[in-house]
């Protein structure tokens, strides 16, 4: 069976259905004019061969193309993309189906940072106190290595909330190279979840080498389109109105597989798109849409996620405002596009602008996870984990994530309202009422272990200081010795066989030898 999600009833919306189509028509014309500048000459020919009007651009330092795209092939486009996508994994019982027409939220982790955040507890005198030993977080920012991707997808396999996972660091060891990180994030991946994974791809040349790496694990090509446990993420976009070479050419390639793909576009209001949140909602509409459009124009029927990620600028620095209200203003307005379009929507929430664990960070989190979750979203990209501005991941602020992410699940829960709980109800009152002492609590335990109550705040203290992040260290540590459903040994020793640049070390069946 897949992964339930959470459905959310009468999901929350911004903007009315005719802003929608405001920002629909805007966009068309944005297509329209004025257009697409395109740097990748693969694509200027297929918007060409399909009736867009394309234009080269000079004098230019290289290659480009002005596209202009028609409506008719953004709507034909549109009607071929799928509308619900099923995301696969090893086990049967992670998979992830998603209708864009159903608010059904699936939580997800991410992004790809650089730097890994790690946390100890040295021990201090308290001064007024000598007596006193206290135990204080300190972090710790490094480069990001293979066994730092292993040791996240480990705990992130035993996370209660966690659908599916998006690798969450780049891999930064000193014998990867962009020859072979790409088949060895998704090895490291893949062989610590059992549940989906999504990345992006630093080398087109190693595009073949993941997708017959996962053929290996599911069984072969059919077995592969039945069941797609990897799926890919391109920014083959660059705000304002740009197809990058490389990335769109990435892009084509995955379409032509015909594996699931994520068109994100991520433009920043105030510098790459408009700041009013109209402009950067028909900019960031309309880059989604051409993506879109050419997806389809590649091999109509490619399963494609409307991908949203938009922040705004800070006006002190120009840099990310990941943290501000606009941002989760953007990304509701982005699930309400996707609906329009009948489209499973990549949403982005959880970010956060703080560099540390701490009070900004679980307000800044909260407050766009909350929101952008009732606006119903199916592939939510909650940051777990992730701090300033995506840019840093820290494990035990991911397993901080899980719980709060276990208590906006508990709230979205349906309400138990029917006729037998209103009729026991009113038995329960006429008895109450007739008790000297007025209480229901004889009709608690019942109930206790029902699941119908939420549970305390897992890492709640004793009440004389705040051990939130001792104690999640502890839950980390919990999780990271629970075993991992590796690859099968016999399919583990395939892939080491026929998939180039594998480093040795992550076989762990060889490793256990030695």
């Amino acid at each position: 069976m897949p992964r339930e999600g959470i459905l959310v009833r009468n999901p929350y919306e911004r903007i009315s259905k005719e802003q929608v189509l405001q920002i629909h028509q805007a966009a068309l014309e944005i297509l329209r004019d004025p257009g697409m500048m395109c740097f990748n000459k693969q694509a200027a020919d297929i918007f060409h061969s399909s009736g867009a009007e394309v234009t080269s651009v000079s004098p230019s330092d290289r290659s480009a193309w002005l596209v202009k795209i028609p409506e008719k092939l953004v709507i034909d486009a549109l009607d071929t993309a799928p509308k619900t996508v099923k995301l696969g994994a090893r086990n049967p019982d992670n998979i992830l189906i998603m209708s864009g027409e159903e608010p059904r939220v699936y939580f997800i982790s991410g992004s790809e940072t650089n730097i890994w955040l790690d946390v100890d507890f040295p021990s201090y005198i308290k001064k007024s106190d000598p007596s006193t030993e206290i135990r204080v977080p300190e972090f710790h920012a490094r480069r990001g290595t293979v066994a730092d991707l292993c040791m996240s997808a480990h705990v992130c396999e035993h996370l209660e909330t966690l659908d599916g996972y998006i690798r969450t660091v780049n891999i930064q060891d000193k014998d990867i190279t962009e020859d072979n990180k790409d088949v060895n994030k998704f090895f490291a991946s893949l062989n610590n979840t059992t549940k989906h994974v999504m990345s992006g791809l630093t080398s087109l040349k190693q595009l073949d080498n993941v997708i017959n790496m996962a053929k290996l694990i599911v069984g072969g090509d059919e077995e592969l389109r039945e069941n797609p446990i990897i799926s890919f993420i391109t920014c083959l976009v660059k705000s304002p109105l740009q197809f990058v070479d490389d990335t769109t050419d990435t892009f084509i390639e995955i379409c032509r597989r015909g594996l699931p793909i994520v068109v994100s576009s991520s433009p920043q209001a105030g510098t790459t798109a408009p700041m009013k949140e109209a402009g950067i909602m028909a900019q960031i509409n309309a880059e989604v849409l051409a993506g879109i459009t050419l997806g389809q124009l590649v091999n109509p029927g490619t399963p494609v996620l409307y991908g949203s990620v938009p922040v705004r600028a800070r006006l002190d620095t120009l840099g990310d405002s990941y943290g501000s209200v606009e941002t989760s203003q953007y990304n509701i307005d982005c699930v309400q596009m996707a609906r329009f379009y009948k489209l499973p929507n990549y949403s982005t929430a959880g970010v956060c602008d703080t560099k540390t664990p701490g009070i900004q960070s679980s307000i800044e989190r909260l407050f766009s996870q909350i929101l952008v979750t009732l606006s119903g979203p199916q592939y939510l990209h909650c940051a777990y984990g992730l701090l300033d501005c995506n840019s840093v991941f820290c494990l035990l602020q991911a397993v901080i994530d899980d719980a709060h992410f276990q208590m906006i699940k508990f709230f979205l829960k349906p309400p138990q309202i029917d006729e037998l709980n209103i009729a026991e109800t009113l038995k329960q009152t006429r008895e109450v009422v007739e008790t000297p002492q007025k209480l229901y609590i004889n009709y608690i335990r019942r109930i206790m272990r029902s699941g119908e109550l939420s549970v305390p705040y897992p890492f709640e203290g004793d009440g004389d200081r705040d051990t939130v992040f001792e104690m999640a260290y502890n839950r980390m540590q919990e999780f990271l010795a629970k075993p991992v459903e590796h690859i099968d040994e016999a399919i583990a020793k395939k892939i080491f066989q026929n998939i180039p640049g594998l480093l040795p070390r992550l076989n762990v069946y060889e490793e256990r030898r030695q």
